[in-house]
């Protein structure tokens, strides 16, 4: 039996067993955890009661918010991967061959390394309604600002923007990847049948980087289905309710309410959500030929 385990055969999976143990300690054990007590009522002090599907009819039948929540979470990632992704292929292209790259890399990777209730208090001091930097600006050149994080309309626009602003340093410097793997042959020959840099753009630069973007949009995607904490410091999920994505619901519920069992519920809701958009995203960009490059 010892000299099976300390065999060459052996070696990779103690090599592995920190990380799977780690792994099963901190991912595996609290997802089971979550999934049982989905099951029960439990306030996370007193004993737990089975209630079986409750939970989950409570969320879908009983409860008008939690659809209401993801109707809003929708709306949240769509709207930070339509402005974040495109932002961060012209930044990256823009910055591709330019002398400062390394500088550029540098300033966009610095929202990316700085803790995102940091990011969120300063964005709150530049969007304050009454003493922002950006409605200071607008009300010396004589123009009204707008209520950016107190007016239902506005909230979400704010917030869509400032999820955008943080994820552009990363999706930035995976463009830049992207682009400096695509061979310059390419190019040249566009440019010898006459091709115009927008031409060039289009049916050279962006086809290539097909994989790239598939990559970008899955884990904007995710990251903004699951995000929370820009809600929760920017605007507390209102005003009217009018940013309480399901993250900040299942957290309301959970640590306001002291209703774990529905949180729990919330919380598989959400990633059979995420799961079942990715498994989607991926069918559809692999029949666009991702695979072929």
């Amino acid at each position: 039996m010892w000299e099976r385990l300390t065999s060459k055969r052996a070696a990779p999976y103690w090599f592995m067993a920190p990380v799977l143990v780690l792994g099963a300690a901190f991912f595996a054990a609290p997802l089971i955890f979550a999934a049982y007590i989905s099951f029960t009522d439990w306030d996370g002090v007193s004993e737990a009661h089975w209630v079986g599907l409750a939970n989950y009819e409570y969320l879908f039948t009983r409860d008008p918010f939690f659809l209401k929540s993801v109707a809003k979470t929708f709306y949240f990632a769509g709207g930070s991967v339509l402005v974040g992704v495109p932002a961060a292929l012209v930044i990256a292209v823009l910055i591709h061959r330019s002398r400062w790259q390394a500088f550029w890399r540098t300033i966009y990777w610095l929202p990316m390394i700085t803790n995102i209730v940091a990011v969120a208090f300063i964005w709150w001091f530049i969007l304050n309604d009454t003493s922002g930097l950006v409605n200071r600006v607008l009300d010396l050149l004589h123009l009204p600002g707008p209520m950016w994080l107190t007016s239902p309309r506005m909230a979400m626009v704010s917030v869509v923007i400032v999820a955008a602003w943080m994820t552009l340093g990363q999706n930035v410097l995976l463009y830049l990847t992207g682009l400096n793997d695509i061979d310059e042959c390419y190019y040249e020959a566009g440019r010898l049948d006459g091709a115009t840099p927008l031409q060039l753009f289009w049916h050279v630069t962006i086809p290539m980087l097909r994989p790239t973007t598939l990559f970008v949009m899955i884990t904007s995607l995710i990251s903004a289905l699951s995000s929370f904490v820009l809600m929760l410091v920017l605007t507390s999920g209102g005003p009217v309710q009018s940013t309480t994505v399901t993250g900040l619901y299942i957290y309301n519920m959970a640590f306001t309410d002291l209703r774990l069992g529905r949180a729990s519920a919330g919380a598989y809701v959400l990633f059979a959500i995420i799961f079942a958009i990715n498994l989607v995203q991926l069918r559809v960009m692999r029949r666009g030929g991702v695979e072929a490059h």
